[in-house]
């Protein structure tokens, strides 16, 4: 199964294009489910359908999440009907089975005062503080993930129209950048970055303090940092600023499908969960507005 898996990962790398985040999930999922098999005994090409389930059975006791469960089950869905593609496998044994269900809930987000009093803390006054200053307000501009973040690059930045060019997989979107923001990258860009990188061909628009690109834990461990600083009591972490982004522009009127675009959402409904954060004035303006109402 060692050399399947092998080239199931090469193939969803090379023809897919998935990212490397991506095929770290399918990998993990995968071996897990082979470890399970080698201690039932199992083979997985003589698998059943009820064998599947009590692999989802025993994921479920052993503690996984819903949404952890169901991503292994496609996962695994995946890898057999790659199997049967390249008939290594006479039958899907996943045909026709069910994901659990996965309840939508409603992410955390920033009110606009928390989100003003995490912007406010880093300083200008030295290089990390630029930098620090231009990656929260493009953060909280664009609602970026953080992965899409730190792989940009110098010239994905149009600096005349205000926009960022967002590669994610084999898909582009560009997304429009805010004056506030747009200032403080250019201030980073101009004024820190060229002090910050060791060599002059390094490509990455954010750098760590030893001028390399920076990484998610490093990221991470900024906000962190500048949120104990504003003394926020929420937990902060880089997708609380792209939830807070999508609820924001929703609360001031924006139309849910450029959310959509913007975010890169494949599916709308991705984006439906933020209506949740509607507030009463737009349904006191709607109920104003509307013939029907």
């Amino acid at each position: 199964m060692e050399k399947q898996i092998k080239l199931f990962l090469e193939f969803l790398e090379n023809d897919k294009k998935l990212s490397a985040n991506t095929l770290q999930s399918y990998r993990r999922d995968i071996v897990q489910f082979q470890e399970y098999l080698d201690n039932q005994r199992l083979v997985y090409s003589k698998v059943s359908q009820q064998e599947i389930k009590d692999y989802i059975n025993y994921l479920s006791k052993i503690g996984k999440k819903t949404s952890t469960i169901s991503r292994n089950l496609a996962s695994i869905r995946s890898f057999y009907q790659f199997e049967l593609r390249t008939k290594k496998v006479k039958r899907d044994p996943t045909d026709g089975m069910q994901s659990p269900k996965i309840e939508k809930k409603a992410p955390s987000i920033l009110s606009s005062e928390e989100v003003e009093l995490l912007l406010e803390q880093p300083s200008n006054v030295d290089l990390k503080g630029i930098r620090d200053k231009a990656m929260l307000e493009f953060a909280y501009a664009t609602g970026m993930r953080v992965t899409e973040i730190i792989s940009l690059n110098l010239n994905d930045v149009n600096f005349e129209n205000a926009y960022v060019t967002c590669s994610s997989g084999m898909k582009k979107r560009n997304i429009p950048l805010g004056n506030i923001s747009l200032k403080a990258l250019s201030e980073y860009v101009k004024n820190a970055r060229p002090i910050m990188i060791k060599n002059e061909n390094e490509k990455a628009l954010f750098v760590n303090v030893n001028g390399k690109r920076l990484t998610r834990q490093g990221f991470w461990k900024i906000i962190k940092y500048y949120k104990e600083q504003a003394n926020i009591s929420k937990d902060i972490t880089p997708h609380v600023l792209r939830h807070s982004f999508a609820t924001h522009l929703l609360q001031n009127g924006a139309d849910l499908k450029s959310i959509q675009v913007m975010l890169g959402h494949s599916d709308i409904s991705s984006t439906q969960v933020y209506m949740k954060f509607q507030d009463d004035s737009l349904k006191n303006i709607y109920n104003k507005a509307h013939p029907r109402a």
